[in-house]
C-alpha cells in the first residue's frame, strides 16, 4: 500500500499519518495491497478541516471529500464513503461476470450440443381475441416485435399479423382450413 499524505495550510503530523494509514487498513479486504495507491489531502478552510482521499487499484479509482471541524472525523467520513464505493463497484463488477459467465456456460451448452435445425427454445403468450386493425395497432407500438398472434373476432381463428420488411407495411398469415 503506497499512502502519500499532503498538508495544505495543515501539517501532517506524526499522529495524523499513523492515524490514517491505520484507517487506511480497512481497505485492505477489497485489494491486494501492493497495488494500492492512496492519496491524501489535508487543508484547512476557514474553521473547517478538510480530508481528500483518492484511491487507485489497477484502473479503478474512487474519491471522498469531507469536511467537519475535526480532521479526524474527516477522515473517518472519507474512509466510509470509499468503503461503500468500492463495495458498490465490486458487487457491479461481481454481478455483470456472473451474468456474463451464465451466457458463456449457456452458449458452451448449445455449441456442445451440436444442434442444427432443432428447437432450441420456446416462449410463451397469450392470444387474445381483437380484429386486425387492433392487432396492427398493437405491433405497431412494439418497436423490436416482428410479429403478433391473436384471434380473429370474425372468424375465430387463430391469425398472425407481421412486419413486413419495408417496415412501414404488414402482412397476415390465416389458416386454411
Amino acid at each position: 500500500m503506497n499512502i502519500k499524505i499532503t498538508g495544505k495550510d495543515l501539517k501532517a503530523t506524526e499522529a495524523i499519518k499513523d492515524y490514517i494509514e491505520r484507517k487506511m487498513e480497512r481497505l485492505e479486504k477489497y485489494y491486494e495491497t501492493e497495488d494500492l495507491d492512496i492519496q491524501v489531502m489535508i487543508r484547512l478552510e476557514r474553521e473547517l478541516q478538510i480530508a481528500e482521499i483518492s484511491v487507485s487499484y489497477k484502473g479503478d479509482s474512487h474519491r471522498a471529500v469531507a469536511e467537519s471541524k475535526d480532521l479526524y472525523a474527516s477522515i473517518d467520513e472519507d474512509i466510509d464513503i470509499l468503503e461503500r464505493q468500492i463495495r458498490k463497484a465490486k458487487t457491479k463488477k461481481e454481478r455483470m461476470n456472473k451474468d456474463e459467465s451464465i451466457r458463456v456456460k449457456e452458449m458452451e451448452m448449445l455449441e456442445e450440443t451440436d444442434l442444427d435445425g432443432d428447437i432450441v427454445k420456446t416462449t410463451y403468450y397469450d392470444i387474445k381475441p381483437m380484429s386486425a386493425e387492433d392487432a396492427k395497432m398493437i405491433l405497431e407500438e412494439r418497436k423490436t416485435q416482428n410479429f403478433l398472434a391473436y384471434i380473429d373476432v370474425d372468424t375465430n381463428k387463430v391469425h398472425v399479423i407481421y412486419k413486413l420488411k419495408d417496415g412501414k407495411n404488414f402482412g397476415i398469415s390465416e389458416p386454411e382450413c
